[in-house]
């Protein structure tokens, strides 16, 4: 049997919680489902509002479910009033972004630091 390895890394920075994920490419229904539940037990562990930040700095490749995701993980966190921000999206997963309209629904920032900052800033 061969283990699964972990989809996410999680840390804690200030009062943010960055969450990257670990696979180059996110494909497969069985790795977005891992992904899904990875995520979502980190929500609903944080007491109250959590500041959620979603690295895609090691993500490649992506299939469109994973757009889906994206938005219930954004729902989720919003329900316990929460923000969420996206950063390190490659160039070209950007375009799809861009295309399907999700750069008017996520905030989208170029790397974690910049992510962690607008946090503070809207303290």
């Amino acid at each position: 049997m061969v283990p699964i390895k972990p989809r996410i890394s999680v840390e804690y920075v200030d009062k943010a919680t960055i969450v990257t994920f670990t696979d180059e490419k996110i494909l497969e229904e069985k790795d977005l489902q891992a992904l899904q539940e990875s995520i979502m037990s980190v929500i609903e562990s944080a007491a109250g509002g959590i500041n959620m930040i979603l690295d895609f700095q090691n993500v490649q490749f992506l299939s469109s479910a994973v757009l889906g995701l994206l938005i219930r993980i954004s729902k989720k966190v919003y329900e316990q009033d929460g923000q969420l921000k996206l950063c390190g999206i490659a160039p070209k997963i950007y375009r799809i972004f861009k295309i399907t309209r999700l750069t008017k629904i996520f905030d989208i920032y170029q790397d974690v630091k910049s992510a962690v900052e607008s946090l503070a800033a809207a303290d």
